[in-house]
């Protein structure tokens, strides 16, 4: 099957609102582009908070999404984009939110979801379907949109970047003296989960092969709740974090310690 471009597009826009991990991943597809085209201008639309963390990618626009803002929010992104028109959209979330948000975007060409992966009616708002890969991985997935447009390399390679600033908050909590374990205990849905005692024992076999060990998250109250558990099973307890970072201190700190679970 013939790429979409042999040629590097103009422009394209990506349009990928959330969630932060899936958000993660799609840096890969677009870093990608930008090592074939780097000549090729992109436009990402992104939520609010995912732009904290990724609104200061080398060479990307990046347009930030306030869902809680209802209406407004949808004309304030139409706003912006009034006028352009794209090469290409690539439209990574199968969300109606997302969908919607799409038609105020103008591109010859609106990459999709297959029936497949494809769900809240998206395949109503593109004219091409991306064919799912084999894996179900979501980073597969995206990738699958870069093989569509023609770029070769799909190596996934991520450079998210942090300031001087992060960078030497992270140092001021990094011992000098020992390797760091960073122990992220919580995911987005409760099942996903381990358990409070093979979080306690992980922590503790650790701080006994002599590693620093960290707890990280966000401020949610399931979090916050969990890091009080973990702390309460430990004979050696970590340093808890949980909630005391933003994004970008988060990712300064992932850079920094040698091991992450």
């Amino acid at each position: 099957m013939m790429p979409l471009f042999t040629t590097a597009p103009r422009s394209l826009c990506l349009l990928r609102l959330s969630a932060i991990g899936d958000c993660c991943h799609a840096v890969a597809l677009v870093q990608a582009i930008q090592r074939q085209w780097p000549a090729t201008r992109i436009t990402w639309i992104m939520g609010k908070v995912e732009a904290s963390l990724l609104g200061d990618l080398p060479d990307i626009e990046v347009i930030a999404f306030d869902k809680k803002q209802g209406l407004r929010g949808y004309l304030q992104v139409w706003r912006q984009l009034k006028g352009r028109r794209f090469d290409a959209l690539l439209h990574l979330q199968s969300a109606l939110r997302a969908s919607l948000l799409s038609l105020g975007i103008r591109a010859r060409y609106r990459l999709g979801f297959d029936a497949t992966r494809a769900g809240d009616g998206q395949q109503l708002f593109t004219n091409l379907k991306v064919p799912s890969p084999a894996s179900p991985h979501v980073l597969d997935g995206f990738l699958a949109f870069g093989r569509e447009l023609g770029i070769r390399d799909l190596t996934p390679v991520w450079q998210i970047p942090t300031s001087q600033e992060q960078d030497a908050w992270a140092l001021d909590r990094i011992a000098s003296d020992k390797p760091t374990l960073l122990i992220a205990p919580a995911a987005s849905k409760a099942f996903k989960n381990w358990t409070l005692e093979g979080y306690a024992a992980l922590a503790d076999h650790a701080a006994t092969r002599g590693f620093q060990v960290l707890l990280c998250g966000g401020p949610s109250a399931l979090e916050q709740q969990m890091a009080q558990e973990i702390l309460a099973r430990c004979q050696h307890p970590p340093e808890n974090l949980i909630g005391q970072t933003s994004l970008k201190q988060l990712m300064a700190l992932i850079k920094q310690v040698q091991l992450v679970v």
